[in-house]
């Protein structure tokens, strides 16, 4: 007798992701309590198991949920795109984007992390490492529970900036909020939402910090992540500082390790690159913001080598107003092309290659290989369905090319998170599309007024 199921979901072809990478054509996968229980060609696992729902046929291509390792769900999404485009670096970031950030509501923070939940499930993503910047957490977190998304997140935590004034913390303060986040909501392995020990990072801790931070992630078991290296101001304030580059510091006072996330890490050299492969620490890598803030990456950047060394790059599309976007298929397409133009080498980050970073690199990132990243018996349900009955789709020939090079997240029909479907024929099933986009819009015209920051739009509006 077959055994019950709750979803079973069937496509044209399942990409698994899994050691082998097996991509299996008219495949299913059988779910159950939110657990994936079976996956293989269709008429063996219809043959083996009843299903309460039936989901896909035969036009979709199914696929792990996307891993987001970098994004800034508040502060930037009712702003997106006011931040001119052509501002230099330290601009950008503690005129510009610092300046929206500090006149948020709670009210406003849970909006923003809504919209940038419901942006990323719509284009496929199910599971993301947000950068530290949120100042209401609890809102947040609260508001992330009702969407339905899988995340990991932290709170605003500095101690070395004296602006704007709302982030302004000393440093046993600083450590204080880390505390506070990791015993209220520390990332538990069933938990779809949780904290890390984050840090804004930059040269804007000091080492106390730094080392309060990485004993908290050993105490409590959770990652450790913070921005570092986008640009040049990073590597010379730590030599100004210390006589040396960030991650030869950051490694001398114990802070890297396996479960470490740095963002960005553009402005390296060969030591640090070593460094951080010697140590395990994770990359996350987000290719537009490199290109729209001007980073160099295509000139300096040394992705490539992280990764013969042996160093897990993963893929992050970071702010609304860096990167623009939440689709984390537009970044992989962006990951498959930066360096085989800048080396002049097509076998630079094929298809198959950005795709992996998008899902089992991302996994690895965040320490949940165990749970999510593949198609796999005994992994979390978190599924994608991307329609082919598209433009974009058609005729589907090569699947990883068509994935990174031709699709993006307009395709997405469904998405299902732990077992429950929270997007069906591309609308959310949590949330009040009509409702958000509108209150949205109300809450970003308020937002920038409120900020002072200066209309720059270019072209002359009437």
């Amino acid at each position: 007798m077959p055994e019950m199921i709750d979803l079973l979901v069937k496509g044209w072809y399942v990409v698994t992701m899994n050691e082998r990478r097996d991509i299996i054509q008219d495949g299913a996968v059988a779910i159950r309590d939110g657990e994936i229980v079976a996956v293989g060609k269709r008429e063996e696992v219809e043959a083996a198991y009843a299903t309460k729902q039936t989901v896909g046929g035969d036009r979709f291509v199914v696929t792990p949920g996307l891993i987001n390792s970098h994004i800034h769900i508040t502060g930037e999404p009712l702003t997106r795109g006011y931040v001119p485009d052509d501002t230099p670096f330290e601009e950008n970031v503690f005129v510009w984007l610092c300046g929206l950030y500090s006149v948020y509501t709670a009210e406003e923070e849970r909006l923003s992390a809504t919209l940038a939940s419901v942006e990323m499930l719509k284009s496929g993503t199910t599971t993301f490492l947000e950068a530290g910047t949120i100042r209401f957490l609890d809102e947040v977190i609260d508001g992330l529970s009702q969407v339905g998304i899988r995340g990991r997140v932290g709170r605003w935590v500095w101690d070395l900036p004296p602006e704007p004034g709302v982030y302004r913390q000393t440093t046993d303060e600083a450590i204080g909020h880390l505390q506070r986040q990791l015993e209220m909501y520390r990332a538990e392995p069933a938990a779809l939402v949780g904290t890390w020990s984050t840090l804004v990072g930059h040269t804007t801790a000091s080492d106390p910090l730094w080392k309060a931070a990485r004993d908290l992630a050993t105490e409590y078991g959770v990652g450790l992540s913070f921005h570092m290296s986008p640009a040049k101001l990073d590597p010379e304030g730590f030599v100004a500082e210390f006589g040396h580059r960030p991650m030869i510091h950051l490694a001398e006072i114990g802070v890297l390790g396996p479960d470490v996330v740095m963002t960005h890490c553009v402005q390296v050299d060969s030591e640090e690159l070593s460094v951080i492969a010697e140590t395990g620490a994770h990359v996350a890598h987000c290719p537009t913001t490199a290109l729209k803030v001007s980073y160099g990456v295509t000139q300096v950047g040394r992705m490539p080598e992280m990764v013969m060394a042996g160093t897990n790059v993963s893929i992050g599309t970071d702010g609304n107003n860096a990167s623009n976007y939440s689709d984390m298929m537009r970044a992989a397409y962006l990951v498959a092309g930066l360096f085989k133009d800048a080396r002049q080498d097509p076998q630079m980050f094929p298809a198959e290659k950005a795709y992996e970073m998008a899902t089992l690199g991302g996994a690895a990132a965040m320490q949940m290989s165990d749970q999510i990243g593949s198609l796999e018996v005994g992994k979390r349900a978190d599924v994608v369905l991307h329609d082919t009955d598209r433009p974009e789709w058609r005729p589907l020939l090569n699947v990883m090319n068509q994935l990174v090079w031709s699709a993006d997240g307009r395709g997405v029909h469904t998405v299902i998170v732990d077992g429950k479907t929270v997007v069906d024929n591309g609308k959310m099933t949590t949330v009040d599309e009509d409702a958000l986009y509108a209150a949205a819009q109300v809450a970003g015209e308020s937002i920038t007024v409120r900020s002072g920051l200066p209309d720059k739009s270019k072209y002359p509006i009437y």
